[in-house]
């Protein structure tokens, strides 16, 4: 299997393998999200619903670095702890075979968040996400996430989400 992973797409009598890693074509096909919120570039190092790698490469042609702030462009705190969320949704959502825009992910908590170093343009954010609690079929999941750049700690936090599936 390439380091790029694609949609599965299995033969008849045949099952696909888990992905290990999302491309942005299989991020989209996961997370509703679209410019400019969709905050997550890459997914790598999937380990079912336990692990995974986001990585987002900030660059200054992002809306907000219009405000925050001029002439001193800081990515804010929040995208940065939204980008962790949308890797953990990445990790379950291609753990589960969920590439059909058919769930929806809510925050219903964040804990114990502590930024650590500033997300600057030019620098590449790696998320590292871990489930606390969840499992297949369960609504409420927990996460733990820690995002660095050059393997300097930026930001680390707990968040608690809720799933729900999406109708046509």
């Amino acid at each position: 299997m390439s380091d790029t992973a694609t949609l599965p797409t299995p033969e008849a009598g045949t099952e696909s393998q888990p992905l290990l890693s999302a491309d942005i074509q299989v991020i989209q096909s996961i997370l509703p999200h679209r410019y400019p919120f969709l905050l997550v570039d890459r997914v790598i190092d999937i380990d079912g619903t336990t692990s995974a790698v986001g990585i987002k490469n900030v660059s200054m042609n992002e809306p907000h670095f219009q405000g925050h702030f001029p002439g001193m462009p800081i990515m804010p705190g929040v995208t940065i702890v939204e980008a962790m969320a949308q890797t953990a949704t990445v990790m379950v959502g291609a753990a589960l075979g969920l590439t059909d825009n058919s769930i929806m992910v809510y925050f219903m908590g964040i804990d114990a968040c502590k930024f650590r170093r500033k997300v600057i343009p030019g620098d590449q954010l790696r998320m590292k996400v871990t489930t606390l609690r969840g499992k297949p079929g369960a609504k409420v999941w927990r996460f733990r996430g820690e995002a660095t750049v050059d393997g300097e700690l930026a930001c680390e936090c707990e968040f608690t989400a809720m799933t729900e599936q999406r109708t046509a």
